[in-house]
């Protein structure tokens, strides 16, 4: 079974910037789609941005549009999540996510359509 390994979270300023890191085992980014996702308490978990198995596609969701970018490395071990000009609604655990089903062409936006997590990060934004 895939594991995932989230690291980067922590505490910055409104304006500022952070950037998320997910490993996995070699290659696996190459088969799987990726997520980002992220958790309020009380609230479900919510779509930030996503890349097809291999990397070639994005998708983010509309809160976070403009302002975070993910990306790959070469290996495909690794996936990262640039957040930039953050705000304080920005606040959550965050959670990478792999796809259900390999090949993947585009990523999916849905929760229900990721098969294996990380344990989280936390990213707290103070105003």
């Amino acid at each position: 079974q895939v594991q995932l390994v989230e690291s980067g979270g922590g505490l910055v300023q409104a304006g500022g910037s952070l950037r998320l890191s997910c490993v996995a085992p070699v290659k696996t980014f190459m088969w799987y789609a990726v997520g980002w996702f992220r958790q309020t308490p009380g609230k479900g978990r919510e779509f930030v941005a996503g890349l097809s198995a291999g990397g070639g596609n994005s998708a983010y969701g509309d809160p976070v549009k403009g302002r975070f970018t993910m990306s790959m490395n070469n290996r495909k071990t690794t996936v990262y999540l640039q957040m930039n000009s953050l705000k304080p609604e920005d606040t959550a655990v965050y959670y990478c996510a792999a796809d259900k089903i390999t090949h993947r062409r585009a990523p999916p936006t849905n929760v229900d359509d990721y098969g294996t997590w990380g344990q989280g990060t936390q990213v707290t934004v103070s105003s």
